[in-house]
């Protein structure tokens, strides 16, 4: 396979997801929950670029390789917070809104604000939607992974 595109956005468009980012990193959540964040999102839709991305990236800020490959199955192992489990929740429920899927439920969204403060929580929400906005556009496009950005 590869890519249809050898750039899907022009310098204004990076212009704003460099000041979306300043924004996500200013609302006061771990950077490393970020990155977890980003991580689940990007397995949940199979967007190899962003799984590749998102793993270098964690490495970078010291996340351990223990806690990246069990990502995936956060629920049935021990290395995650209680507080990153809420995210990680989180991060599901609002990447999984097929037809019939029931989102982000009264209960998981408690769970998540009992951890987080609304400024946090603002900066999680924003991470899960612009990791499933690039998830989409490195689908449309074909994006290879192997790439960092």
């Amino acid at each position: 396979m590869e890519a249809r595109m050898k750039s899907p956005a022009n310098s204004d468009v990076f212009t704003a997801i460099k000041h979306l980012n300043k924004a996500i990193h200013a609302g006061g959540a771990d950077p490393l929950l970020l990155e977890l964040v980003h991580l689940r999102a990007s397995q949940i839709n199979g967007c190899a670029p962003c799984v590749f991305a998102g793993i270098e990236s964690a490495k970078k800020r010291g996340e351990t390789d223990q806690r990246l490959h069990n990502v995936v199955a956060w629920r049935e192992t021990p290395f995650f917070t209680e507080a990153e489990r809420a995210a990680l929740a989180l991060t599901e429920a609002a990447t999984r809104i097929q037809d019939g899927a029931p989102g982000v439920t009264d209960e998981i969204w408690a769970a998540a604000a009992a951890h987080f403060d609304e400024n946090q929580l603002s900066a999680i929400i924003l991470e899960i939607a612009m990791t499933n906005f690039f998830n989409r556009i490195n689908h449309t496009v074909r994006e290879q992974a192997g790439k960092t950005w």
